[in-house]
């Protein structure tokens, strides 16, 4: 009889991570408690909670910005020690360069990794086009909307090998009509290259819609308080707009959701 294979190490791993810090007028303030998190490769999890439950502090942590005061990060089975292309973090405002054009601004990571001239200008297109910018390339960041700075932001992550992609309230400074229209595009890219996806918004709704997983975090000490996986039938199919949410079990999920941050 053959031995049963292992489980898949999971792609994301922390272990005990705790965080405190000390302001300047000596306070210590405890803003994670000891927290454990596993997620697999292609897993699109979100994270709500209230503000200041530590929610940033876990995506810092992830994209190597933080060192955890304790326990310990790991990426693809390796310390996470600081940044790395492998984990691109997509802002709340997009920080796209004025002086640049779009297409420059999404190849510049890999032109600071020392890829040639045509690859890059290559690869950047072909990301501008996954995100509907294909005819934008040559245009400063100024001149588009502040969803197309989004989009061209998410392109450079995507564009420079990002395997975790961590986003932290990405949509949050959108109108509504542009942010579910960004929410299905970011949704339907994630399916189609298995990106690993750690998203953070205050927005239960756009938890539910997008996450395969949310887990919420209690008030500070941020610790996780509930680990919901979705399994929504149309989140495997092709309803990835109002229909979705006007779905029964949505609309539970989202309440479970919101009754777990609010408790």
């Amino acid at each position: 009889m053959s031995a049963t294979p292992a489980a898949a190490e999971p792609l994301v791993s922390l272990e005990g991570i705790s965080q405190r810090y000390i302001t300047d007028g000596g306070e210590v303030v405890h803003a994670l408690a000891e927290t454990d998190l596993d997620i697999p490769r292609g897993q699109f999890v979100c994270v709500v909670g209230p503000s200041g439950c530590g929610k940033t502090t876990l995506l810092k942590v992830i994209a190597g910005f933080l060192t955890p005061t304790g326990g310990s990060a790991r990426c693809a089975g390796e310390p996470i020690t600081g940044p790395g292309a492998g984990r691109g973090v997509v802002f709340q405002q997009p920080n796209l360069y004025p002086w640049f054009s779009v297409r420059e601004n999404v190849a510049l990571g890999m032109r600071i990794r020392g890829i040639s001239k045509k690859e890059r200008a290559e690869r950047a297109q072909e990301h501008l086009e996954l995100v509907g910018l294909g005819d934008f390339g040559d245009k400063r960041p100024y001149e588009l909307s502040g969803g197309m700075q989004q989009r061209a932001q998410i392109a450079r992550v995507l564009a420079n090998d990002s395997e975790v992609v961590l986003m932290d309230e990405p949509f949050g400074a959108l109108d509504a009509i542009t942010r579910a229209r960004l929410q299905a595009d970011l949704l339907a890219l994630q399916r189609a290259q298995n990106r690993t996806v750690l998203f953070i918004t205050h927005d239960v709704d756009e938890a539910v819609f997008l996450g395969d997983r949310v887990l919420v975090m209690s008030a500070r000490p941020g610790r996780i308080v509930l680990d919901q996986e979705i399994t929504l039938s149309a989140h495997a199919g092709k309803q990835l707009g109002e229909e979705m949410r006007r779905m029964p079990e949505f609309i539970e999920l989202r309440e479970r959701i919101a009754g777990a941050i609010e408790h």
